[in-house]
């Protein structure tokens, strides 16, 4: 009888330690999936912090035709005749000049 009585043991004994297990890798299965989800979620907020942190390029200025020395002259004569006439301010006509030159 005692040979039965130690199957019997053995029995049970490799059926409890395979329940261990398949509970033990259930677990830890659900602990990696939601270590990868975690993961990921951070990986998208870095690259949200990344897109909103991303220095936006000056936009060009748009290109101007070069300017006519006519029509620069023109428009300098127009500016001093407008400060002479004291419509304009001596730091006004100075802007407006640089502008006109600029471009």
């Amino acid at each position: 009888m005692s040979l039965l009585r130690t199957a019997a043991r053995a029995s049970v004994a490799t059926r409890v330690v395979g329940n261990v297990q398949r509970k033990q890798q259930r677990r830890w299965a659900a602990e990696d999936a939601h270590a990868a989800a975690a993961a990921q979620q951070q990986a998208v907020a870095a690259q949200q912090a990344a897109a909103m942190a991303a220095p936006v390029a000056p936009a060009a200025p748009p290109a101007r035709p070069a300017a006519n020395p006519a029509t620069v002259i023109e428009q300098l004569t127009q500016l001093g005749q407008l400060r002479d006439a004291g419509v304009l301010t001596a730091d006004e006509f100075d802007a407006q000049k640089q502008r006109i030159l600029a471009g």
